[in-house]
């Protein structure tokens, strides 16, 4: 299971890496990716959206099922992915890359929340 150590990560599966600019990227984890399967659809947030901590932020859809992503800490949409929207497929490829929206957020020390690579390990070894 791929866990980059420089990242933060929720229990439900999302990841967040706070940029040079005190922007969050946000992503879904490689462990996520692999239990939906092949993703053929993904519903990005519209930019300037606002979103509580844990609130749905968008939803992928794969050709298993449906899944919602969360927002890892309260804040407002800056950019979206919208690469996603012609190959959501490349979550499947690489979920670290593949980020599919950017976040000012309410409260930088919120992050201090957020699991650690050995934390979210494991939460996914607990079930």
């Amino acid at each position: 299971m791929n866990i980059p150590a420089e990242l933060k990560y929720t229990a439900s599966h999302e990841w967040a890496r706070l940029e040079a600019d005190g922007t969050l990227t946000v992503g879904i984890t490689d462990h996520a990716q692999e239990l939906l399967g092949d993703l053929v659809f993904v519903d990005l947030p519209e930019i300037g959206k606002t979103f509580a901590a844990g609130e749905e932020a968008c939803v992928l859809e794969s050709v298993k099922a449906a899944a919602d992503a969360y927002a890892p800490v309260a804040g407002t949409v800056t950019a979206i992915n919208e690469t996603l929207s012609s190959a959501p497929e490349s979550i499947n490829q690489d979920a670290y890359a593949a980020w599919l929206f950017k976040l000012a957020p309410a409260n930088v020390g919120d992050l201090a929340g957020l699991l650690d690579a050995a934390g979210y390990k494991a939460s996914v070894d607990a079930g």
